[in-house]
C-alpha cells in the first residue's frame, strides 16, 4: 500500500523483532519467538498484523525491520511485502538501543537526517488502527519539533507488569499538529502493586509501551553525546551496509558484538526526559503487551461458559468440572488434553515439553526456563 497521507510522507516506522519471550514458553522459543506466532486466532501473526498496521499508515516501502539473522529467512516468508533492503538482521542481539540506532543511521545515510523514525515492537496488539494512526501522526509532529516521542498508554489497571510514564505540562503551544502532546517528567520502572495503585491515583502516569518516534539527527545526535561507542559504531556500519555485502558482513562480523547491550529506555529516554527532551502523546487505541499466558487469555474469548481459554485446537481439549484454566493443545496429531476438577492452569503442550503451572504464576515461568537451562535442556528452549 503506498502512503497518502501526508502527514507522514518523511515517516519511517521501526519494527524490532528481537527477544525470546521465555513467559510463553514451550510456545515461544529461541529458534521460533514469540512475534511468529498467531496467539489471538487472527490469522496473520503479530509480526504480521504489526506489519500491517505500519504499512497502512507510511506506505511498506517505509517499514523496516530489525530481526537476529537466525529469524531473518522466518521473517522474509511472513513479510513478503517487506522490502529487501528494509531487513536489517543482526549476528547477535545487542538489545534496543543497538537495533533502533543501526536502522536509524542507515535510514538516516539513504534519505537524510531529517526523516522521522518511528520504534514498535512485533510483539503488540493494537484493537483501534485508526486511533493508533492519529497518536502517530501527533508524535510524528513533536518530533519534527525536535522531541524524542513516547506513546504512553492508558493505565486500566494498576499493573505491575508494565514500566510508567510520569506526564507533565502541555507542550501544544510548541507543537503544531500535536494538539494533546505533554512533556514527560520522568519513566519510572516497574512499581509493586501498593505504587502502582498510587500512581493510577494520581491521574498523572500512564503505561510505557516502548514505542518511540524521533527525528534521526535527533536520535543520532543524542547517541553521540550520550552514548558515543555506540554511535561510533553504528555510524561505521551504516556506512558500509550499502555498499556490498561481504563488506556489510564484516563489519558487523567484526564490530556488532562489540556494541554495548542497553535498552533504549536506560540509553536515551531516561536522561533526556531528565532533561526535558522527551514528549508523549497519550494513547487510547486499545493496546496490549503479549507477554504471559495471563494476557494472551485476556485477549481471546472463553471456550465454554466456565471461562476456560484454549489456545489452538479447541477439539483437543476437554474440561470437565474445570473452570479458568489456559490451554494450549499441540498442533497436528497432538494428545487430547482432558482435565478433571482442575481449575486456574496453564497447560501448554508441546512435542517435546509440556507445561503445567497455575495462572497466578504465569510471570515465573521464565524462571522456569532458567531453570531448565541451568539442568542442560537448551535443546527444547
Amino acid at each position: 500500500m503506498q502512503q497518502t497521507d501526508e502527514r507522514f510522507q518523511d515517516f519511517y516506522a521501526l519494527i524490532p523483532a528481537g527477544g525470546v519471550g521465555s513467559r510463553l514458553w514451550p510456545l515461544s522459543r529461541g529458534a521460533r519467538p514469540k512475534f511468529l506466532y498467531d496467539f489471538l486466532g487472527s490469522g496473520r501473526t503479530m509480526i504480521q498484523a504489526t506489519f500491517d498496521r505500519l504499512s497502512a499508515i507510511a506506505g511498506g516501502d517505509h517499514v523496516a525491520v530489525m530481526t537476529g539473522v537466525a529469524h531473518a529467512d522466518a521473517v522474509r516468508a511472513q513479510l513478503p511485502g517487506l522490502d529487501a533492503r528494509n531487513l536489517f538482521a543482526e549476528p547477535v542481539g545487542r538489545d534496543s538501543t543497538a537495533a533502533i540506532a543501526l536502522a536509524t543511521a542507515i535510514l538516516a545515510k539513504r534519505h537524510g537526517r531529517d526523516v522521522v523514525v518511528g520504534s514498535f515492537a512485533a510483539d503488540h496488539v493494537i484493537r483501534d488502527d485508526e486511533a493508533f494512526r492519529e497518536c502517530v501522526a501527533q508524535a510524528a509532529a513533536a518530533a519534527r519539533a525536535g522531541y524524542v516521542t513516547t506513546i504512553g498508554i492508558a493505565a486500566t489497571r494498576p499493573s505491575t507488569a508494565f514500566g510508567y510514564i510520569r506526564q507533565g505540562r502541555s507542550l501544544a503551544a510548541d507543537t503544531p499538529g500535536a494538539p494533546d502532546v505533554r512533556m514527560v517528567r520522568a519513566f519510572v520502572e516497574k512499581p509493586d502493586a501498593a505504587t502502582a495503585q498510587g500512581y493510577l491515583m494520581t491521574g498523572e502516569y500512564r503505561w510505557n509501551a516502548g514505542m518511540f518516534v524521533m527525528r534521526a539527527g535527533v536520535l543520532l545526535d543524542t547517541l553521540a553525546r550520550l552514548k558515543p561507542r555506540i554511535h561510533e559504531t553504528v555510524t561505521a556500519i551504516a556506512d558500509a551496509w550499502d555498499a556490498d555485502d561481504d563488506r556489510r558482513a564484516s563489519m558487523m562480523e567484526r564490530l556488532w558484538p562489540g556494541v554495548e547491550k542497553i535498552a533504549f529506555d536506560y540509553a536515551v529516554a531516561e536522561p533526556l526526559a531528565a532533561e526535558g527532551g522527551v514528549a508523549m502523546v497519550p494513547g487510547g487505541f486499545g493496546w496490549d503487551d503479549i507477554g504471559d499466558f495471563n494476557s494472551v487469555a485476556a485477549l481471546i474469548p472463553s471456550a465454554d461458559r466456565y471461562n476456560n481459554k484454549i489456545i489452538g485446537d479447541g477439539d483437543r481439549v476437554v474440561c470437565l468440572d474445570s473452570a479458568g484454566n489456559v490451554v494450549a493443545p499441540a498442533g497436528g496429531e497432538g494428545r487430547v488434553i482432558a482435565l478433571l476438577g482442575a481449575d486456574d492452569l496453564v497447560v501448554v503442550d508441546t512435542p517435546d515439553a509440556l507445561l503445567v503451572a497455575p495462572r497466578a504464576r504465569s510471570q515465573e515461568v521464565k524462571r522456569m526456563v532458567a531453570a531448565l537451562a541451568a539442568h542442560g535442556r537448551d535443546a527444547i528452549l
